[in-house]
């Protein structure tokens, strides 16, 4: 069984060096995305929570285990993502790209406070925001925190550390925007939400997914066209891919369920191993083109 791993292995690279081969692709700017989020924000205390409350009672405590896993990985994975930016807004090049950024912060902050909602008032954990916080890291695995408590973590002290440093924000938005949002994020709300729809259950918490999608998309908006400008210049194109290279094994084992080994032949929610990780291959792929980076070599 085959797994977004597989796609890549270190060693040599083929990155776009010529200009003129670089794909012509025009992306948003920053203040065109700011202006996005000002049309599309939302308001995450507004949603209602009721029927979802009864749908959760409803449903199997095999059904319910198998949800937690991947809900638990949003829920840490938002405070991860809204506790670890801050450096990025520091490094913001001018103002028009500080606005989005804070934007972006924001909805992370939003995301995660959807999130504790959830726990709190739909599967009824008690306690603090840290303590249900705390309950749903217990569901993760090694891959997961090493991804989100090693190299993220890792990324944004850097980029703290010196704002001004590029090498150090292509690390971070690699990391943030093309791995963990862009690859991980995208493939679990595709594939919770499109399960969700189909079983017909919580719909507050549906609709809330929908809406953090949107932002997400916006969110890798703009980490595509910040790599796209960098992979202008050959060292920073290379410095692109070998972050990958670092980052991607870890990645790949955070789409494992426990309790199954990266390679293993499991379903999640209904869908194949096989099926989740060509899904996210296929997204990453793709942005990757449109900065104008190869991936790493890809495996034979």
């Amino acid at each position: 069984m085959s797994s977004l791993l597989d796609f890549t292995v270190q060693g040599d690279v083929a990155t776009i060096t010529d200009e003129s081969k670089l794909p012509q692709v025009k992306l948003m700017s920053p203040l065109q995305l700011y202006r996005l989020w000002e049309r599309q924000n939302w308001v995450s205390h507004e949603i209602d929570l009721s029927q979802d409350r009864a749908d959760w009672e409803a449903l199997s405590e095999e059904e319910r285990d198998e949800m937690l896993w991947g809900l638990s990985a949003f829920f840490v994975g938002e405070e991860r993502v809204t506790n670890q930016f801050s450096g990025l807004v520091l490094a913001a090049e001018d103002k028009n790209e500080e606005a989005f950024l804070i934007t972006q912060q924001v909805d992370e902050a939003r995301h995660a406070q959807h999130f504790n909602r959830l726990y709190e008032q739909v599967f009824d954990f008690d306690g603090s925001f840290e303590d249900r916080l705390e309950a749903a890291r217990r569901d993760l695995t090694p891959d997961y925190f090493k991804l989100f408590d090693g190299y993220l973590v890792e990324s944004h002290d850097a980029l703290l550390a010196d704002p001004t440093d590029v090498g150090a924000k292509v690390d971070f938005v690699t990391t943030y925007h093309m791995v963990i949002e862009g690859t991980l994020a995208l493939t679990g709300q595709y594939f919770q939400t499109d399960n969700l729809d189909k079983m017909g259950i919580l719909p507050g918490h549906l609709k809330a997914f929908n809406l953090i999608s949107q932002d997400e998309h916006r969110h890798v908006a703009y980490g595509t066209w910040f790599l796209q400008q960098k992979a202008r210049d050959p060292e920073l194109a290379q410095r692109i891919q070998d972050k990958l290279v670092e980052t991607l094994p870890s990645a790949a084992g955070v789409l494992v369920p426990p309790g199954y080994q990266l390679g293993d032949d499991y379903t999640y929610l209904g869908y194949s191993a096989q099926t989740m990780n060509e899904f996210a291959f296929t997204a990453l792929s793709r942005r990757l083109k449109v900065i104008g980076v190869g991936l790493p070599a890809v495996a034979a």
